[in-house]
């Protein structure tokens, strides 16, 4: 038997954890609020901010769901960017939790595609199928440049969703020619692992930006610029490294993309969640993004026909944290 609701719902990253409540089956997130990790201590004080700051009256959550930036394995939880640390089984007794679900925050990203709506989304090209029309054995892709790089995958199964939980991000990032070959060297100088998360993520722009300054070779000090003003200046064309790095960070994102997209089959589609994307606009929409997707030659037919679209709601980890706990309590 379900356990009784409100359930309190939480998507924990290396800057922000955003939490919610759910009041009953198939409910909307509500009463989302989102807070700094490093102002609280972990995630029961931070859970205890939200709850204090609710509406007087209200039920105390029973159950919950953390979705959590890191990979889960036993009860000891460590945020890999980030500064919590943190015992799951006394976290649910300090709360006083029936049922506390910890999921990596792909996959409950991963959970989220079969409810978003049309809304939730903008397409590249063609719109992803509804869920109603997705077939038994459908794979969906999620990736993720926020603080650092998620991915995940869903599959529909019979009566339900069963993610596909994975630290892709941490996979070796490919050049696709000379100039992004000459980018990588130089990361590998400081690096002797150039992950696709040490380039396509919040924390790995600076270092992106750094290299392709190095490979451009024009003197350009960008040094100690952070993502925001990378991304500021980028969209401006106030720097022009800054501005190459962003054109780097789109084609090179479509590239991983469609690795994942023939690693996983994910026939149903290819969504980008995460922070970064939707603050690039139009200029991800003119980028390579799209064509780097598709460029994997004896197979670019098989990719041309993989929808592609931007997670444009940024809480929708929420709702796919909410379907996990919803199924496991079924």
């Amino acid at each position: 038997m379900s356990a009784a609701y409100p359930w309190l719902v939480a998507d924990i990253g290396g800057t922000n954890a955003r939490f919610g409540t759910v009041a009953g089956p198939g409910a909307a997130v509500v009463d989302v609020r989102v807070l700094p990790v490093a102002g609280h201590a972990d995630p029961a004080a931070a859970v205890r901010a939200y709850l204090t700051d609710r509406p007087a009256g209200q039920t105390q959550p029973q159950s919950a769901a953390f979705a959590l930036a890191t990979a889960l394995h036993g009860d000891r939880i460590e945020l890999t960017n980030g500064a919590w640390g943190f015992s799951r089984a006394a976290t649910q007794a300090e709360l006083g939790l029936s049922t506390l679900l910890c999921l990596n925050d792909f996959e409950a990203q991963a959970l989220s595609l079969p409810r978003l709506k049309p809304h939730q989304l903008r397409a590249w090209g063609e719109a992803p199928p509804a869920t109603e029309a997705v077939a038994a054995g459908t794979v969906m892709a999620v990736i993720g440049p926020g603080t650092g790089l998620g991915v995940g995958g869903v599959v529909r199964a019979p009566g339900r969703w069963l993610a596909l939980p994975g630290e892709g991000g941490h996979a070796t990032l490919a050049p696709a020619d000379d100039f992004e070959s000459a980018v990588l060297s130089h990361a590998r100088r400081e690096f002797p692992h150039v992950s696709a998360e040490r380039f396509l993520s919040g924390i790995g722009l600076p270092v992106l930006c750094r290299s392709v300054a190095a490979a451009l070779g024009e003197g350009e000090d960008i040094s100690g610029l952070p993502t925001e003003q990378i991304v500021a200046r980028g969209l401006s064309g106030e720097s022009p490294a800054c501005a190459r790095t962003l054109d780097v960070f789109c084609a090179m994102l479509g590239g991983f993309a469609g690795s994942v997209a023939l690693t996983l089959g994910s026939r149903g589609g290819v969504f980008i969640g995460g922070g970064i994307v939707p603050r690039l606009g139009e200029r991800f929409f003119q980028s390579q993004f799209r064509a780097r997707f598709e460029a994997k030659g004896r197979f670019q037919s098989y990719l041309e026909g993989i929808p592609t679209a931007l997670i444009t709601d940024t809480l929708a980890a929420l709702s796919g944290a909410a379907l996990a706990l919803e199924q496991a309590e079924a």
